[in-house]
C-alpha cells in the first residue's frame, strides 16, 4: 500500500518529464483527457500530490482538475455521473453542477443538492441530460454537495462556437489554451467545514503548484509560438480566494466574461473571483523566452517566492528553465465597468434604478461565523425545493427552508440590490439559471443600463458596498443564488429564487425516473455511508495541532 500511494505521483512525474521535452503545444492539464458531451464521468477517490503534498482527494475522471468536457454550440449533453467514492474521511455522496448552463426546461439537471435533487449515493449513478441552447463560451463543472468540490471535484466545460464573431482576434483556441486557477487544501473538506476561518495551502494552475515550505514540485507550462494569438480561457475554480492573474511582459485582450462575449478590452491584469471565467487573447509577440504566469490569491501573506502561485509561459525554442522575468506594476487592470456586452447590449426594463417589475433588496450580515441574508441563514431542506414544487407547494410560505425562498412571477424584469453588511469581502455572487446584467458594480457609484457587462458571477464588494443586477424571469424553476465561496455557502450565504412555481411542472422536459429515485436512496443511507462521520473529532485534533483554541476556532 505504501508504494501504491506513491504510484500516482511517480506516474505524474514520469509524464511531466515526457512533456518537458516537447516543443509543441499540449493540453494544459496534461494528465487529463478531453471528453465529449455524451460521456461517463466517474467520481472516485485517489491519492494525489499536485503541490508535492500527498492526500486523498475526490476526483472526476481520476485527475485534478477533472477532464475537460468539450462540445460544439447546439450539442446535446448526456453525462452519466457514476459514484464510486469510498473514502470514509470525505463525503461519499455527490452531485454535479454545470456552472453557467441555464438548464432551461431541465432544472432537475442543475445538480444542486437539496435544491434541484438529492445527492447521488455511493455505488449509484445519475444521467444528466440537458441542452445548452444558444450558449457558447467558457463554463465549468463542480460538485454542489456541501464543500465537496474543495476536495477536488472540479473541471472545465467548454462550448465552442464555429461562428464566433470574435474569432478574427485569435489563432489558437483548444484544450491547450484552457487555464484553471484553483486553491488547494491539505485537510479534507468535511473537517474544514467545522472551522470558522479556512485558508488554502496552495494555488494550483492547471492542477500544479507549490506551497509555503514545500518541495519544488512541477509547475504547469503553457507552450506558445512566437507570432500566434491564443484565446486563453481562464477559469476561477476556487473554493475561496480570488486571484489577480497576469503574465509578465504581456497584455491580454478580454473578449468574454462568464459565457457572454464582451467588446474587446485591453488589460495587463485581471482579478477573477471564485466561479468567474474570462477569455483573454494573448499575443505571443515578445522575445522567445520563459515568462511567469501569476495568480496571486487574496489570502494573507501570499507571495511568488519559490514559484508559489505561478506557472510558466514558454515560447517554442526557449530553454527548459524557470523564468527570470520580473513583475511590473499593473497600469491597466481589468475594471468591471469597462466591460460591455457585445451581443444585444442593454439591461432589460425601464433604465432607471428601482423601476423594474420586481425590485429586491438583500442585506448580507454575519454573526458568529454564520451568514444571513435579510436575517435568514440558509439551511438545506430535507426535501429538495424542486421536489417540493412538483409536489404542489407554490407559495413562499409553503416552501422550505422558511425565509430563504423568494417566489418570482413569470416574465418579469427583476432588479436585485445586494448590500454587503459584513466585514469581509469581496463575495462572488452566482445566480443559477441565468446570466444577468450588472447595472451597478460594487465600489462604483454609477449605474449603466445601456451596455453593462452580462455574466453569472458578480462581486458584492467589501463592507457597505453593493451591487445591482437585472434579469428576466423566463426560466421557470428553483434557482440558487449564493456566495461562490464554498465555506460561506456552507455557513448559510444563499437563497433560492423560485421562478413561477406554478409553471415549473409544464416547463420541465420529461422528468427521469432515476431523478425521482435519488431521494429514497439517499434518505436510506446511514451516517457511515454518507461519510465524514468523525469530522468534528478530526477537526478538534487538527485545531490542536495548529495551536488553535478549539472554542474559538470551531463552530459549536
Amino acid at each position: 500500500m505504501f508504494f501504491l500511494s506513491y504510484l500516482p505521483l511517480l506516474l505524474h512525474l514520469a509524464h511531466a518529464a515526457s512533456i518537458i521535452s516537447r516543443s509543441h503545444s499540449y493540453p494544459l492539464n496534461s494528465r487529463s483527457i478531453t471528453l465529449g458531451p455524451e460521456t461517463d464521468l466517474i467520481i472516485a477517490n485517489k491519492v494525489i500530490a499536485p503541490d508535492g503534498f500527498k492526500r486523498s482527494s475526490t476526483l472526476a475522471g481520476g485527475t485534478f482538475p477533472g477532464p475537460m468536457i468539450a462540445a460544439q454550440k447546439g450539442d446535446k449533453f448526456a453525462i452519466n455521473v457514476v459514484n464510486k467514492l469510498t473514502d470514509e474521511s470525505m463525503f461519499k455522496s455527490t452531485s454535479v453542477h454545470w456552472h453557467g448552463i441555464f438548464q432551461n426546461g431541465t432544472s432537475y439537471a442543475d445538480g444542486v443538492a437539496f435544491v434541484t435533487q438529492c445527492p447521488i449515493a455511493q455505488n449509484d449513478s445519475f444521467l444528466y441530460s440537458f441542452e445548452a441552447r444558444n450558449q457558447a463560451g467558457t463554463y465549468w463543472y463542480h460538485s454542489h454537495y456541501s464543500t465537496q468540490q474543495c476536495d477536488g471535484l472540479r473541471g472545465a466545460l467548454i462550448i465552442y462556437d464555429p461562428e464566433d464573431p470574435l474569432s478574427y482576434l485569435y489563432d489558437v483556441d483548444d484544450e491547450t489554451t484552457v487555464i484553471t486557477l484553483a486553491d488547494w487544501y491539505h485537510v479534507v473538506a468535511p473537517v474544514l467545514n467545522h472551522f470558522v476561518t479556512v485558508n488554502g495551502n496552495s494555488t494550483l494552475i492547471n492542477g500544479l503548484g507549490r506551497y509555503q515550505g514545500g518541495p519544488n514540485s512541477e509547475l504547469a507550462v503553457v507552450n506558445v509560438e512566437y507570432g500566434k494569438r491564443y484565446r486563453l480561457r481562464i477559469i476561477g475554480m476556487s473554493c475561496d480566494p480570488n486571484f489577480v492573474f497576469s503574465i509578465d511582459n504581456h497584455n491580454l485582450t478580454v473578449i468574454e466574461a462568464d459565457g457572454e462575449l464582451t467588446e474587446p478590452l485591453l488589460v495587463d491584469s485581471l482579478q477573477i473571483l471564485a466561479g468567474q471565467r474570462y477569455s483573454a487573447v494573448l499575443n505571443a509577440n515578445q522575445p522567445v523566452d520563459n515568462y511567469w504566469i501569476r495568480a496571486l490569491p487574496n489570502t494573507a501573506n501570499s507571495t511568488f517566492d519559490a514559484g508559489q502561485n505561478s506557472a510558466i509561459l514558454r515560447y517554442k525554442d526557449a530553454p527548459i528553465a524557470e523564468p527570470t522575468t520580473n513583475q511590473t506594476d499593473s497600469t491597466t487592470p481589468l475594471v468591471e465597468t469597462n466591460l460591455h456586452a457585445l451581443i444585444n447590449p442593454g439591461a432589460p426594463g425601464v433604465p432607471e434604478y428601482g423601476k423594474a417589475d420586481i425590485n429586491l433588496l438583500m442585506v448580507v450580515n454575519k454573526t458568529n461565523g454564520i451568514f444571513y441574508i435579510n436575517g435568514v441563514a440558509f439551511t438545506p431542506p430535507s426535501v429538495p425545493v424542486l421536489l417540493q414544487i412538483l409536489s404542489g407547494a407554490q407559495e413562499a410560505t409553503d416552501l422550505l427552508p422558511d425565509g430563504s425562498v423568494y417566489v418570482l412571477e413569470p416574465n418579469k424584469v427583476v432588479e436585485l440590490t445586494m448590500i454587503n453588511g459584513e466585514l469581509r469581502g469581496p463575495h462572488p455572487i452566482h445566480l443559477h439559471g441565468h446570466s444577468f446584467d450588472v447595472v451597478q458594480s460594487a465600489g462604483n457609484s454609477s449605474f449603466n443600463y445601456f451596455n453593462p457587462v452580462r455574466r453569472d458571477v458578480v462581486s458584492v464588494g467589501v463592507q457597505d458596498q453593493q451591487m445591482v443586477i437585472r434579469w428576466v424571469t423566463d426560466n421557470s424553476g428553483p434557482w440558487f443564488l449564493h456566495c461562490h465561496i464554498d465555506w460561506h455557502l456552507e455557513d448559510g450565504f444563499a437563497v433560492v429564487m423560485a421562478e413561477s412555481p406554478s409553471e415549473t411542472q409544464k416547463h420541465l422536459h420529461r422528468l427521469p425516473n432515476t431523478w425521482q429515485n435519488l431521494c429514497p436512496t439517499f434518505n436510506s443511507l446511514t451516517p457511515a455511508q454518507i461519510g465524514g462521520e468523525n469530522s468534528y473529532q478530526d477537526a478538534e485534533n487538527v485545531a490542536t495541532s495548529w495551536g488553535q483554541n478549539i472554542t474559538t476556532a470551531l463552530f459549536p
